[in-house]
């Protein structure tokens, strides 16, 4: 039954649309934590270039796909603007490292030997603990936080954001780029009045188009094969530290809402009425259609979630170190208090007066 002209109705069509926009809005912004914050920390150790070269290959393969397979321009626009940023995103990795087609992990920061002294049982552990260990930064959540600096300042030092500020920082951010979604699919609405898009119902966007599926499922096969190196970089590294899990956040809820909005569409029949099963066929016509793009985003959704898998399995790791050596650091005071002026002479030729 329609909804009186002139009220508001949020039906099937409506939801697949605000998902739609929220989905735009989420992928327009994707790129910005990781290009922010490998801006603040100079360098991009953390990010694997295969990944992004793999991911600019699919931004290609899903440019072709959408073009031939006739989507709507909106995404055929953003097809665009995703390659552009994946080049400024290689482009950064390529001035921090050096033109390189491989991923070395980089190795843990060492100490320096004139602040360790002479190593023996304790100091190796005192040193990683004071030189290495505390020169490491912050939350990886922090990348758009105004509490850290965008430019690194040696002179001052400044304590990371604690996680509540970081959670408080980060879910604003994210509400707010899923409300600007929302208001970009109202203001899309009222600007054209409610009126249905000619492509909707069996039109030409439920026609199959060969090279069209053929470019849609390689952008897919792509696009699942960009998350492997970086899940294996950050299973050598041991550490998702230089990654910006905002990229990875909005990137999961970019991929969640496009596909709720590919399974919330409503199909229309010829005629405005719909015959016996008629919307059935329609509805799964659509779906194979969009089924390459659909399973891309889909399993690199769950690919995605391994990455912040990876990071509390590591980010509980370095938690326990840190116990460890907070704990080592106070015994070595009550064993050895006037260690630097430790006796190495055997015992015997000591004197106990003190005098040499």
């Amino acid at each position: 039954m329609a909804p009186p002209t002139g009220t508001f109705h949020l039906d099937v069509e409506a939801i697949s649309g605000i998902c739609g926009s929220i989905s735009i809005a989420c992928w327009v912004v994707v790129f910005s934590p990781q290009i922010i914050q490998q801006f603040q920390q100079g360098n991009a150790d953390g990010l694997s270039i295969l990944f992004v070269i793999i991911w600019l290959l699919g931004d290609v393969f899903n440019i072709l796909g959408a073009v031939l397979q006739g989507v709507l321009p909106t995404m055929i626009i953003l097809a665009v603007y995703y390659t552009i940023a994946d080049i400024v995103l290689l482009c950064q990795c390529f001035y921090y490292r050096g033109f390189t087609w491989r991923d070395e992990p980089a190795p843990p920061a060492k100490p320096a030997p004139s602040a360790i002294g002479e190593p023996d049982e304790l100091t190796s552990l005192l040193a990683y603990a004071e030189h290495g260990h505390r020169e490491r930064r912050g939350s990886n959540w922090s990348g758009l936080s105004p509490a850290v600096p965008h430019l690194p300042d040696t002179t001052v030092k400044q304590a990371p954001p604690t996680a509540l500020e970081s959670t408080a920082w980060n879910t604003t951010v994210v509400v707010m780029v899923c409300v600007a979604g929302v208001i970009g699919w109202f203001l899309g609405e009222k600007a054209t009045g409610g009126k249905e898009a000619p492509s909707d119902g069996a039109g030409d966007t439920l026609e199959f188009n060969v090279w069209g599926q053929i470019f849609g499922y390689l952008c897919a096969v792509a696009y699942i094969a960009s998350r492997m190196p970086q899940l294996i970089l950050n299973w050598r590294r041991k550490t998702t530290e230089g990654l910006s899990m905002l990229f990875f956040l909005f990137a999961c809820l970019g991929n969640v809402t496009y596909v709720m909005s590919i399974f919330a569409y409503d199909p229309k029949c010829p005629g405005g009425t719909c015959k016996s099963g008629e919307a059935r066929r329609i509805y799964g016509r659509y779906i194979l259609v969009n089924l390459s793009w659909l399973a891309g985003s889909l399993v690199t959704l769950l690919m995605d979630l391994g990455v912040f898998v990876q990071y509390f399995i590591y980010k509980t790791e370095e938690e326990e170190q840190e116990q460890v050596y907070h704990h080592a650091e106070p015994r070595r005071s009550h064993e050895h208090p006037d260690d630097e002026h430790w006796d190495s002479r055997p015992l015997l030729q000591r004197d106990d007066s003190g005098n040499l």
